[in-house]
């Protein structure tokens, strides 16, 4: 059991994105028209004249009840449900699954099974609950306040409102069980658990999603931190940067393994992709449209793993059912969903679980016995944006000047870009944390500062993106002497002249001191040295001369082998 595992870095859990048949009553097609509406207008208005004539409550709730067919949940060609064992394995395989095992063995284990409940814990329960809810009609249809409203279905995006939406089980309020973690909706476990509750219109084939769910019985109103609509009649993917109830931004319950597919002998193989868990993430691919952390070395969100075919799931366990679940891995896969506890596969609640069987089949298999598919691989459609390279020109730049660094992908950014982070490990070299990619381009420029040094150094920008690495290159050198000027370049003999020196950069700390030196010291005399102050280019001196006869003297001055000299007349 896993509960409150997922943490979320930067946007916790986000949420959702489409506009559904406002609960239920609409032509096909609508979803696409109210999404458009809410985004461009105040539209408010025309969702309350959709919902405000309503009979009466009429919705029959079932948990964990008959999933309309047909079966598996999604179109065939859905991201879940796709044959991957012929997909091609990523290049970088073997780190991923290296950084999963995290210097040991990293074992499988599954986050399913019945109840769990304890003296102090009475309605615990492993796996996540689902409910089946039938004949909905608008009264059935209750507003959830969320935490992250602006991704988040059933809310008017141009004011920020929540209207009536999801068809929650009224059950769902005062029994346990019904969400994930097993206490009731008016139980406050917000801060401690992830608090998801699955919904599904069978008459529709509409997949509701909630994440962190609490119902005020003192309000009479349900929280949330997000939530999201599935049309499961449909492809709909959540746009770019979208989050859901998963923090991947994709739908949960199609990905979970449940007692009847996998027990039912009438089912001879699971049809779909698992969802699993990984303890750190690098942002996302395809099909997933949501990052949840930029870990170096991590999966992204979306990442496919599928079990070895070489792995004889035979010899891993003798439950013919378990092995059933496991050919699945290997003909369908794992999609990293969440952040959480490593290589933790997802199921539902079901008290028919039997993990004394379970719990040692699934040890039975280490990440190692997997691979992981291209990243954002998608046989169907071009391939994702990947980071191509970063350049910075020029390579070469004095220390204290700026240089400008590019970095590019393989394809245009998808419409809400693209972040890349930048990071190097010298002090005298500093890059933002960050770059976005803007929709439709293909590159981004950023600038690369550097500090004034005292020797040259070389240091290495790189660029991460989706567990992409790339790197380039930069010489930061000290800066050299650029010149020197007598100011004037005639004087009498007795009065004095103003040199200046200056470097081709700033000075670093310390300063620069440079030699100085005359040819003719007993009628032209300069100071040992100057020296140029920290993150200063020039210093001046003074020539001092003395009275007497027609002449001139050469003024030099030296620092790092280079040599500049100035000519001074003096008269009488």
């Amino acid at each position: 059991m896993s509960w409150f595992c997922h943490p979320r870095p930067g946007f916790p859990n986000g949420p959702a994105r489409t506009f559904p048949a406002c609960g239920l009553l609409f032509i096909p097609g609508m979803v696409q028209l109210l999404r458009a509406l809410i985004r461009r207008t105040a539209a408010l208005a025309l969702l309350l004249v959709l919902i405000t004539t309503a009979p009466a409550s009429a919705m029959t709730s079932l948990r964990n009840g008959a999933l309309p067919d047909p079966l598996p949940l999604f179109p065939t060609d859905n991201w879940w449900n796709l044959d991957i064992s012929a997909w091609p394995v990523d290049v970088n395989s073997a780190k991923y699954i290296s950084f999963i095992n995290n210097g040991g063995t990293r074992r499988l284990h599954p986050d399913l099974g019945g109840d769990a409940g304890t003296t102090q814990d009475p309605n615990a329960i492993y796996g996540m609950p689902y409910a089946v809810v039938s004949g909905v009609v608008n009264a059935d249809l209750v507003p959830v306040d969320f935490l992250y409203s602006d991704e988040s279905d059933g809310v008017d995006h141009a004011t920020d409102t929540s209207f009536p939406f999801y068809p929650i089980p009224p059950e769902a309020i005062t029994q346990p069980r019904w969400i994930e973690g097993g206490d009731p909706g008016n139980v406050d476990l917000t801060n401690s658990q992830d608090r998801h509750l699955l919904i599904v219109d069978s008459d529709r084939n509409y997949l509701y999603e909630l994440y962190n769910v609490y119902y005020d019985s003192s309000l009479k109103k349900w929280f949330g931190g997000s939530g999201a609509f599935f049309d499961m009649n449909t492809n709909d993917r959540r746009p770019e940067g979208w989050t859901s109830a998963d923090a991947a931004g994709l739908a949960i319950l199609p990905g979970l393994i449940r007692y009847d597919e996998a027990y039912d002998p009438t089912i001879t193989e699971i049809g779909h992709a698992l969802r699993v868990t990984v303890r750190a993430t690098n942002g996302y691919v395809y099909p997933a449209s949501h990052r949840a952390g930029s870990t170096t070395g991590a999966l992204p969100m979306g990442a496919r793993l599928r079990l070895k075919s070489s792995v004889d799931v035979t010899q891993r366990t003798s439950d013919p059912n378990v092995q059933k679940i496991f050919r699945a891995m290997q003909k369908y896969g794992l999609i990293v969903a969440d952040n959480g506890s490593d290589m933790y596969i997802t199921g539902t609640y079901d008290t028919r679980w039997d993990n004394g069987i379970l719990n040692p089949a699934f040890s039975a298999l280490t990440a190692s016995d997997f691979e992981v598919i291209e990243l954002g691989y998608n046989a169907s459609g071009p391939a994702a944006a990947a980071l191509a390279s970063v350049t910075v020109s020029p390579v070469s730049v004095i220390g204290g000047q700026q240089a400008a660094g590019v970095v590019t992908l393989t394809s245009a950014a998808p419409a809400v870009g693209i972040i890349v982070d930048l990071a190097t490990g010298n002090p005298a070299l500093t890059v933002p944390a960050n770059v976005t990619v803007n929709a439709g381009a293909t590159t981004a420029s950023f600038t690369v500062t550097t500090s004034p040094v005292s020797t040259a150094s070389t240091a290495t920008i790189t660029a991460s993106y989706n567990g992409v690495n790339k790197s380039a290159s930069v010489t930061v050198t000290a800066p050299a002497l650029s010149s020197l000027a007598l100011n004037p370049t005639t004087v009498v003999g007795g009065n004095s002249s103003t040199g200046t020196v200056t470097l081709s950069g700033k000075a670093p700390l310390g300063g620069i001191a440079v030699k100085l030196a005359s040819s003719k010291p007993s009628r032209a005399s300069v100071p040992a040295s100057v020296t140029v102050p920290a993150s200063a280019s020039s210093a001046s001196f003074t020539v001092t001369t003395t009275a007497g006869g027609k002449t001139s003297a050469t003024i030099t001055a030296s620092y790092n082998g280079v040599v500049k000299k100035a000519s001074l007349a003096i008269r009488r």
